[in-house]
């Protein structure tokens, strides 16, 4: 089952750090995590309410900008720091969701006194700071490069004018920072994280949902990698239209594994690891590839219950109420004796847990099973699951980056049966 708050107030998770820390990174999977396992959040970005203001300065600023001397600019800042914190509340109280991410930079003691009171004293909210914090240089200078090619804010300038102009940004704040205080601030609940989960302070948390949270965070990590996602090759039940069970590759699935160890092996592919299921298919699929190899009962595909074996014809004469119950409702619809989208969402946490803690993966499953991790990385809601198309014979190369997920779909020149059944046909 889903993971669901019974009453109890809102939470908020306050943003808290330096400029090229990993912040809206985190933030936004953050809330790719939560809504994937059912709970409503979104982010409320203050630099996105900035560059909606209707000043132009605002919206391709220079670093000067930023500078906490700007008597101008600071009273365009804190004027969206405000709708954004509003809007975030506004959601919990009145739009149904469950956590609310202010994503600002919010690095003095006084601006976090002031949100802290207006979420918890004068709303009777919950709220729980989040703060990254990097000393070294190989990630910030990494951040930086990356807020450089994807920020909305840099969009069609010149890189190294784009560089030297952030640099003087996280200047301007560096002059007024101060790190939440275990002393001082000590009634706040807080996370820090340094150096990208090189260490963690954990302060204060409580609830079930914050630990949760504490968990995620201790999870993920902001340095660069890729993953990879395939089916495995062409089965002998994809030929079959039949679902479940545990067949070999056809021949043409063999080509497909060649083809792919081919890819693998030729491309120098830094601490690469391959993921598969305890399925024959999938550990036949990678079984040519040249890298440490790990097997996931936890990968294997959606049981179908009593369906297993069976063709989709079959299903139909011998299951009309089930054809029909599942049709209306796929995400939630659970095989008898086997499993729903939902369930499988559940049995995949840990999985994508360790997912989070690891460099370049290879991840070698079957369709419903990557249209769960697809989800979750593309952000998808999660009534569009079932019906994410993941063909055979291609390779999903996901990049994660601070602004979201970028996805390459590699078609393989193989054939294959088309496995993909849009919505109405079970």
């Amino acid at each position: 089952m889903f993971f669901h708050i019974k009453g109890g107030p809102g939470q908020v998770i306050v943003m808290v750090g330096l400029p090229a820390r990993g912040k809206t990174y985190i933030a936004k999977k953050l809330t790719r995590y939560l809504n994937w396992i059912g709970v409503s959040t979104r982010v409320f970005n203050a630099g996105d309410y900035r560059r909606q203001a209707h000043v132009e300065m605002a919206k391709k600023p220079k670093h000067s900008f930023f500078d906490p001397n700007n008597a101008e600019a600071s009273a365009i800042r804190e004027a969206c720091m405000e709708a954004a914190l509003t809007d975030a509340m506004d959601f919990l109280r009145d739009g149904g969701g469950k956590v609310a991410i202010f994503d600002a930079t919010n690095t003095t003691r006084e601006r976090r006194k002031i949100v802290y009171d207006k979420i918890v004293n004068q709303n009777g909210l919950k709220c729980m700071f989040l703060e990254s914090i990097c000393n070294s240089d190989n990630i910030v200078e990494s951040n930086v490069r990356e807020v450089k090619v994807h920020s909305p804010d840099y969009k069609g300038v010149d890189a190294e004018e784009a560089i030297s102009d952030f640099l003087e940004r996280i200047k301007h704040y560096e002059d007024i920072y101060e790190p939440i205080s275990e002393d001082s601030e000590n009634h706040f609940a807080f996370i820090k994280i340094f150096n990208a989960g090189e260490k963690y302070v954990i302060h204060k948390h409580e609830g079930y949902l914050q630990s949760k949270i504490v968990y995620w965070i201790m999870n993920v990590h902001i340095t660069p990698r890729t993953i990879y996602l395939t089916r495995h090759g062409e089965s002998m039940y994809n030929v079959t239209n039949r679902i479940g069970g545990d067949s070999d590759l056809t021949s043409r699935g063999q080509h497909y594994s060649l083809a792919l160890s081919y890819f693998f092996n030729q491309h120098v592919i830094p601490g690469l690891r391959v993921w598969t299921s305890w399925l024959k298919r999938t550990i036949q699929t990678a079984a040519h590839i040249q890298a440490p190899q790990e097997r996931w009962r936890a990968l294997n595909e959606i049981d179908a219950g009593d369906m297993e074996n069976l063709t989709y014809d079959e299903i139909e004469e011998k299951f009309p109420e089930e054809f029909k119950a599942r049709d209306q409702c796929k995400l939630t619809y659970r095989y008898p004796s086997g499993e729903s989208y939902q369930d499988l969402v559940a049995r995949l946490e840990p999985v994508m847990m360790e997912l989070e803690r690891q460099g370049n993966v290879l991840l070698v499953g079957h369709q419903a099973v990557l249209r769960c991790i697809l989800g979750y990385f593309l952000d998808k809601p999660l009534e569009e699951l079932p019906y994410i198309k993941v063909p055979l014979h291609t390779l999903i190369k996901l990049t994660p980056q601070a602004y979201g997920c970028e996805a390459e779909f590699i078609r393989f020149p193989i054939e294959a049966n088309d496995t993909y059944r849009p919505k109405g046909s079970f």
